[in-house]
């Protein structure tokens, strides 16, 4: 597979609403913070890794003995978004807020990812639900 250098997908933001489609992965993940070596052990096994200057975070599978920590839900909007749309994270995040419920986002190449608590995933599910372009 080649490497793609342009932003495809939508821009329009009546029209990226209307087609959100959101969707949630069964399995809960966690946010874990890292020095850049401790990273590498667990980069092969990371949904998305970010270096930053104080170290790396990752964002993995969650395992069934961390039930006791901070579970999150990764939600997928399945519409295909431009990295150069503009609006839509706003009224996802806008929409989330109004519920009380926290997001951290996250843009890959063709898609918008949302992580909110897990047991507030079907809350948040709704809330998307109601958009309106």
């Amino acid at each position: 597979m080649g490497i793609i250098g342009s932003a495809p997908g939508i821009t329009d933001l009546r029209a990226l609403l209307a087609a959100i489609d959101p969707v949630v992965d069964p399995v809960p993940k966690r946010f874990l913070h890292a020095s850049h070596d401790k990273a590498r052990e667990r980069a092969a096994d990371a949904l998305m890794m970010f270096r930053e200057a104080e170290g790396t975070t990752l964002i993995v599978d969650a395992s069934d003995d961390e039930a006791d920590r901070m579970l999150w839900a990764c939600i997928t909007l399945r519409v295909q978004s431009s990295l150069t749309a503009v609006g839509m994270m706003a009224a996802v995040s806008a929409a989330l807020a109004k519920r009380g419920i926290p997001c951290n986002p996250v843009s890959a190449f063709l898609h918008d990812h949302i992580f909110v608590p897990w047991d507030r995933r079907d809350d948040a599910l709704d809330a998307l639900s109601h958009l309106t372009p």
